[in-house]
């Protein structure tokens, strides 16, 4: 990109794709503050290099790619040391919420997260964000059928964790919005 007038419009497209990098962040960190951060590095090393950045091409992808890429070298980062914020009770409650869909919902999410971050990152993706297989293979950097393969094994896991019995409870409650 050589002209400044493409380059901001580009960023305020940025700026608005904010909420769903939030959301995809959460899903790799599982943990809100890393989460946060992550975004913003992100944002940084987006509009850092905003001019590597082709016009007509997918913003949403390119975005999702850098985060990505930037998570999985925080976690090569990570393994050499690890947080004593893991110990820390203070995030935890000690009392348990007594609603049904929330309790099934919180149960579902313990399902996806104690998926291998491999099936877990596809199943965010393609499921619960709505991203094409398309657009998840180039974000991941892998085959069509690759991300295909992992969402199908993903959502097989969360059944067999959770049983037919209350996902088929799930669904029906949502879809009678009770």
């Amino acid at each position: 990109m050589s002209d400044a007038q493409p380059q901001e419009a580009v960023a305020q497209d940025v700026l608005t794709l904010i909420p769903p990098l939030r959301a995809y962040a959460r899903s790799l960190t599982r943990n809100v503050t890393d989460a946060d951060d992550l975004v913003q590095e992100t944002l940084l090393k987006a509009l850092a290099n905003i001019e590597k950045y082709t016009p007509g091409t997918k913003l949403r992808a390119w975005l999702f790619r850098i985060m990505r890429n930037t998570f999985l070298t925080d976690i090569h980062k990570r393994s050499r040391e690890r947080p004593g914020d893991e110990d820390c009770v203070a995030g935890q409650l000690s009392v348990q919420p007594e609603h049904d869909m929330y309790l099934r919902g919180r149960r579902m999410m313990v399902a996806i997260n104690s998926l291998p971050t491999k099936y877990r990152e596809m199943l965010i993706l393609v499921v619960m964000m709505g991203e094409s297989y398309d657009d998840a293979a180039k974000i991941c950097d892998c085959a069509v059928g690759t991300v295909k393969s992992r969402v199908n094994r993903a959502r097989r896991m969360v059944i067999a964790q959770l049983g037919p019995d209350e996902l088929e409870d799930l669904v029906q409650v949502r879809a009678t919005g009770s």
